[in-house]
């Protein structure tokens, strides 16, 4: 199968959709806005105030800003652009879950502007409560009692697409061609993603399937990209996966190790140098700037540890153009078409409607849009012609 998007589809009709979302997580634009934002995210989970202020000052080391909503600006300016020049004219609104633009509002926006139906890409590849599930669920909030609210079909995961997995091959390659003569040959592979707490790794992905997806989802495109950096470089680096940002009480398992115990174990097995691969992030997210660019690094300099930190996708055409790939792959399912859908890896293509009992919520039981049961009676009044789990 061929890794340019271009050669996947040359159909660029998009029809049924009328409209494209981009979902993101929002981020504080300025100081006074860091401890309402950490509200907004851990809402509902009693953490003190002070504790948000401590977290708080990770943002004030860069000005009290978050840079996801830069980067969520120039990742639109870049889809406007690559579906202009694909010949596809179709509005492409934004909204977080987090921070303002709001999803509820842009939701709103777009009923009051007259879209019937969008296709939603949001900026989390992989399977889990809070990489999938979550979103689906604002997505419910979103639309719940909007008069005239669009239809809404999330594009399928993308963490396998050859237009998500090339340019962090490159990048990783990059890195790599940055270290100092003689130590790249020796060096590790760290593959950086946001760790979560156990139980919630164990629900990702269907139950049928044994749960576990998001580790096995990210350690099959680190693999993939570790075999095409073999293939450019005629060497295989060791590789391993990593966990950032844990946030949970102490006492709740999550997913290990961290990147800075993972770069001391290093420095002790005498490995020569690292690069850090944040393949969980789709842009330079606080957790790639902050967890990576700072700790991580502070950490390596104190060991003497030569690292590199590899770029993230952010607005690479490929990437860009692989949304543009993912929309049109769906509209033609959707009018009943066949495609081929690019995917890398021993995975394959994902689903376009998560499965009823994927990702379950650890908290409660919610409402969520674009999953594979129908609507509901007592919702479709409310949400007409939604795909709905209620798990």
């Amino acid at each position: 199968m061929s890794n340019d998007p271009a050669d996947v589809l040359t159909d660029v009709d998009v029809t049924p959709y009328d409209a494209l979302l981009l979902v993101s997580f929002g981020g504080p634009e300025g100081p006074d806005d860091v401890v309402p934002f950490l509200e907004n995210v851990t809402r509902g989970r009693g953490i003190p105030r002070e504790r948000l202020e401590e977290v708080g000052k990770h943002y004030h080391l860069f000005g009290g800003r978050s840079p996801i909503n830069d980067q969520n600006r120039d990742l639109l300016t870049a889809l406007r652009a690559d579906l202009a020049e694909a010949g596809i004219d179709l509005p492409v609104y934004w909204g977080n879950r987090n921070w303002d633009p709001y999803l509820k509002d842009t939701l709103a926006r777009m009923a009051a502007d007259g879209v019937t139906r969008a296709a939603c890409f949001v900026t989390s590849a992989y399977s889990s409560w809070s990489s999938c599930r979550q979103y689906r669920e604002n997505l419910w909030d979103a639309v719940e009692g909007l008069e005239g609210a669009p239809r809404l079909d999330k594009l399928r995961h993308y963490f396998n697409h050859p237009g998500f997995a090339e340019p962090n091959v490159d990048a990783v390659l990059a890195a790599l061609a940055d270290l100092p003569d003689d130590v790249r040959d020796g060096a590790h592979l760290a593959f950086v993603t946001h760790s979560i707490p156990l139980s919630m790794n164990d629900a990702s992905g269907p139950p049928e399937q044994g749960g576990g997806a998001y580790v096995r989802q990210h350690l099959d495109v680190a693999d993939v990209i570790t075999r095409r950096v073999a293939e450019e470089t005629g060497r295989t680096h060791p590789h391993e996966l990593v966990f950032c940002s844990r946030s949970g009480a102490p006492h709740i398992p999550w997913l290990e190790p961290d990147v800075n115990d993972h770069l001391e174990k290093l420095h002790g097995d005498g490995v020569p140098a690292v690069v850090m691969v944040p393949v969980g992030f789709v842009s330079d997210h606080m957790e790639v700037i902050y967890d990576l660019d700072t700790e991580a690094m502070e950490t390596a300099a104190e060991l003497g540890l030569p690292a590199r930190r590899a770029a993230t996708a952010g607005t690479d055409p490929r990437f860009v153009a692989a949304v543009r790939d993912l929309l049109v792959e769906r509209a033609t399912v959707e009018r009943g078409g066949e495609v081929a859908r690019a995917a890398v890896g021993s995975t394959g293509p994902m689903w376009d409607r998560c499965p009823r009992t994927c990702c379950s919520n650890p908290r409660a039981e919610r409402p969520a849009l674009c999953g594979s049961d129908p609507v509901p009676a007592y919702a479709a009044a409310t949400v007409p012609g939604q795909a709905v789990v209620v798990a």
